[in-house]
């Protein structure tokens, strides 16, 4: 047998092979955490205690509407009750506390519910209306807004297409552009509640609306008669606002207030009477305000405490968004690749630059296949 001679070799001399590179590990599904609806809710709004409660995303007048009323009743309890119980009957702070608590249970009420948001169109859904009502053949083309004409109580009933939910607005339904939702019965967005007011929430926005009138009245009235109490004797006026400084400040916020909450009051009384929203009202669509032939309400039982009833009093509609379901496992999938995918391109984004990328930019795959050996592997100084 031929005698081997070894060599040893020193580790050191070799060259060092590049480590591949090695992506994060793809999260799986039944391992990460379950998602509620709410959690990829595509429309702009805000939810609370797990979707239970939402709000629009511009909700922060909603704080100072809560505040001036806190702190107008604060003010009306602390100073003007105890003068009013001692000089003309308890009952006073008894009414005004029950006043109280309709108006910000219903002002709660209407900021928190789901104001009759439709769900938007799967992907299946909306492919199937464009199919039907876009025969160009074109991808690109994007025909003008399209309508659908229905019968409802023997009158013609124009429903609009919504390029941004893909599909077919019901009757009575607008899409908000701040909330970007369409919402069913659409009467206008409120700023001061911090919601849109649809179907769903439009009589706790009438309750709290017209509490809110009794309320000022109730501590307008209340407070002018504290200051008069005051000022018998000939003592005046200025002795009673120096005795009771906050009754002045009641008196300023409720007599600014109170003349602005009667009015909206008498309106929506006026709209729930004739079964409008306000919407419908701005844009003429049944008064003939619109240049077009009065058509007539539709939707009027021309009887005014039909239309009430049908308004305020009927069942209450179940909520149709879902929003504290789970998405399904396909869905998940679709957010689990995208969240994957947007750090791969900001790293391509980042080495596509004029001139060519670094080295250490490369991928070290391309410098093991050699396609780029004077790049990769730079000649070493003697």
């Amino acid at each position: 047998m031929n005698n081997c001679e070894y060599q040893q070799i020193d580790p050191q001399a070799l060259s060092t092979p590049t480590p591949t590179p090695t992506l994060p590990p793809r999260p799986a599904v039944e391992e990460e955490r379950t998602r509620r609806k709410w959690e990829v809710f595509p429309g702009k709004n805000r939810f609370y205690c797990d979707g239970r409660f939402i709000v629009a995303q511009q909700s922060g007048v909603l704080p100072l509407t809560l505040g001036l009323i806190l702190v107008t009743t604060v003010l009306f309890f602390v100073f003007d009750c105890p003068f009013l119980v001692k000089h003309l009957t308890v009952f006073i702070p008894a009414i005004g506390g029950v006043l109280f608590v309709f108006v910000v249970t219903s002002l709660l009420q209407t900021s928190f519910t789901d104001p009759g948001i439709l769900p938007r169109a799967t992907p299946d859904e909306a492919a199937y209306i464009e199919k039907q009502i876009d025969d160009s053949g074109s991808s690109t083309y994007r025909p003008p807004p399209r309508t659908k004409e229905v019968m409802i109580n023997q009158q013609v009933v124009k429903l609009k297409y919504c390029f941004t939910c893909k599909m077919f607005r019901p009757p009575r339904t607008s899409h908000c552009s701040l909330c970007d939702n369409c919402v069913e019965r659409f009467d206008h967005h409120c700023p001061w509640v911090g919601n849109c007011v649809g179907k769903r929430n439009y009589r706790f926005f009438y309750s709290f609306i017209v509490s809110l009138s009794f309320l000022t009245a109730f501590i307008f009235g209340c407070v002018a008669t504290h200051l008069a109490l005051r000022a018998q004797g000939g003592r005046g006026l200025i002795f009673a606002l120096q005795e009771s400084p906050a009754s002045a400040v009641e008196l300023v916020i409720c007599f600014f207030s109170v003349w602005s909450i009667l009015g909206l009051s008498g309106f929506h009384t006026y709209l729930v009477a004739s079964n409008l929203t306000t919407n419908e009202d701005i844009k003429g669509s049944w008064s003939g305000k619109s240049g077009a032939e009065d058509p007539g309400n539709p939707y009027s039982y021309n009887n005014i405490i039909t239309n009430c009833c049908s308004v305020l009093c009927g069942p209450m509609p179940p909520s149709l968004i879902d929003r504290r379901g789970f998405v399904p496992v396909e869905e998940s999938l679709q957010t689990v690749s995208t969240e994957m995918e947007l750090p791969m391109l900001a790293a391509k984004k980042e080495i596509n630059v004029v001139g060519g990328p670094m080295p250490s930019q490369l991928p070290p795959l391309l410098c093991l296949a050699g396609s780029l050996p004077s790049t990769c592997n730079p000649p070493q100084p003697d």
